[in-house]
């Protein structure tokens, strides 16, 4: 990271519990997103809103001891914190069964977080938070502001139209997909093509939007930058769930990338650390640079 000016990023979005069983973890993707971009040594600020409840206190304290600035996530007094329970198959994938309505479908912006996001230097959000129209409103005042801004594609069905998704994709200068979810939207937006390259220039050229990565598992990434495609095929590791990789993936990769890493360096550091956070139970693990760096040493890609 460049030690004479710390990343500034704002993350807009659910926080909310996973629910792996017995055992809860905190959890949404733009959280996830935001914790790892705080071990990556950046300034960030978290806009959300919980419940007046147990849960709420729970996470705020939680994520306040991880480092991020918790002063425009909201409390509602009329909606809970948020539960999705996850269900892990046989190798590890989740799936999701998401509470509505949540507080955080009902994020509000007051003049802090409106100022927080005007003096950042990124803004990171998602499509599942625009599943209700009171925080879709919110996010929508929010891009109309001049920072960078990084969507990443988190398709839950049923919580998404393709115009939505359109119009996201329109407001952002970088977009993260996985390679589904890439393939599926290509399809929607009518895309004469099959493979993922062809639809990443595709979807580029169709949004204006000059940098964009998908993710393909195991198989690591591509990544367009600057109208260059840069590619890393991947780390193998013994997964424990895939809950939350792509998140320190995309955080890894905005990071490295905004700081004047290489594209290739940064993609193949993201893929390591997306890597190890599959390798490991839950969203958000630590992970130590000596292990990303034993990672990548070891592994020829």
């Amino acid at each position: 990271m460049n030690d004479e000016k710390k990343l500034k990023v704002v993350a807009f979005g659910e926080v909310l519990w996973d629910v792996f069983g017995n055992e809860k973890k905190i959890g949404g993707a733009p959280l996830n997103v935001a914790l790892r971009l705080k071990t990556l040594d950046c300034d960030v600020a978290m806009i959300s809103c919980v419940g007046s409840d147990k849960d709420g206190d729970l996470i705020i304290n939680q994520i306040k001891n991880l480092g991020l600035d918790t002063d425009a996530i909201i409390k509602s007094e009329e909606f809970p914190t948020g539960l999705v329970n996850v269900t892990l198959n046989e190798r590890g994938s989740a799936s999701y069964e998401i509470a509505y309505p949540s507080a955080w479908d009902k994020i509000v912006l007051t003049d802090l977080a409106r100022n927080l996001v005007s003096q950042a230097d990124v803004l990171i959000y998602g499509s599942l938070i625009c599943r209700d129209q009171v925080s879709r409103q919110a996010l929508n005042e929010l891009l109309q502001m001049q920072l960078y801004k990084v969507f990443d594609v988190n398709l839950r069905k049923p919580h998404y139209t393709y115009d939505l998704l359109e119009e996201l994709m329109y407001s952002a200068n970088f977009i993260k997909f996985n390679d589904e979810e890439l393939l599926e939207i290509a399809m929607a937006m009518n895309s004469p093509f099959k493979g993922l390259e062809e639809n990443i220039h595709f979807i580029a050229e169709k949004t204006n939007t000059n940098a964009m990565c998908v993710t393909r598992g195991k198989h690591g990434a591509l990544l367009l930058w600057e109208g260059e495609l840069y590619e890393n095929g991947g780390y193998p590791v013994e997964v424990s769930d895939t809950v939350g990789a792509g998140d320190s993936f995309l955080a890894t990769l905005i990071a490295s990338l905004l700081t004047d890493s290489l594209p290739q360096m940064a993609i193949d550091f993201s893929c390591a650390v997306g890597a190890l956070v599959a390798a490991a139970p839950g969203a958000n693990p630590a992970i130590s640079f000596s292990a990303i760096e034993k990672l990548m040493s070891n592994i020829k890609v």
